[in-house]
């Protein structure tokens, strides 16, 4: 039977939630409790989740026992991920965990509409299913996963609907990454504005 998700956001599919040190991008390095949530239509060859783009393979799990899943831990900062968390209304979510004191922090492609109440915003747009541009404007950062030589125009067009503010993150991909970190790093020496993003969990070995 096919999940029946309430709109009001008090039921996730929930795939796996885990604490451990944030591996990429602006807050690399940081201790956070990650929730990755079920389903995902946006369908990157590459990604190394797929498992998580079917949401009916994922339990149906209560808002507020994530929630209390997530206080017990010492790290109080949240990252919401997936698939694609913007599926789902994240507003009673994300609401709740600041009430305790807890930041929120979202990954998402931004192929659907923003939801939720957010400390950082990490776009991380695809080609497959393009971002919305009111969430290029008010994203904290701009992570471009670079597969091939032609992803470097994609990510300045991108840059182009981002804030002045907005951090730039050039990350190789994984399987890749010992052909595309050379020429990010010879594009990031030629086009300062950009840095680089490794994801540092996978060389540290950290889940």
């Amino acid at each position: 039977m096919a999940h029946q998700i309430p709109s009001d956001g008090t039921l996730l599919p929930l795939m796996e939630e885990f604490y451990t040190i944030q591996g990429e991008g602006f807050h690399s390095g940081k201790a956070a409790y990650f929730i990755r949530l079920g389903g995902c239509d946006v369908g990157c060859h590459w990604c190394d989740v797929k498992e998580s783009w079917n949401a009916e393979l994922h339990p149906l799990t209560s808002a507020d026992q994530i929630i209390k899943n997530a206080e017990q831990y010492p790290g109080k900062a949240v990252v919401i991920t997936g698939g694609e968390p913007l599926m789902y209304n994240l507003d009673y979510l994300t609401a709740k965990l600041q009430k305790r004191g807890i930041k929120t922090f979202i990954e998402t492609s931004g192929a659907y509409p923003l939801s939720g109440s957010w400390d950082w915003i990490c776009l991380s747009p695809k080609k497959f299913k393009g971002p919305r541009p009111e969430i290029g404007l008010i994203a904290g950062e701009l992570k471009v996963i670079v597969f091939n030589k032609s992803d470097f125009i994609w990510a300045e067009e991108h840059a182009k609907l981002v804030s002045e503010n907005c951090k730039l993150y050039l990350q190789p991909e994984w399987s890749k990454a010992s052909v595309i970190t050379p020429l990010i790093i010879d594009y990031v020496k030629q086009n300062p504005k950009w840095e680089i993003s490794l994801q540092t969990h996978k060389y540290l070995n950290i889940p």
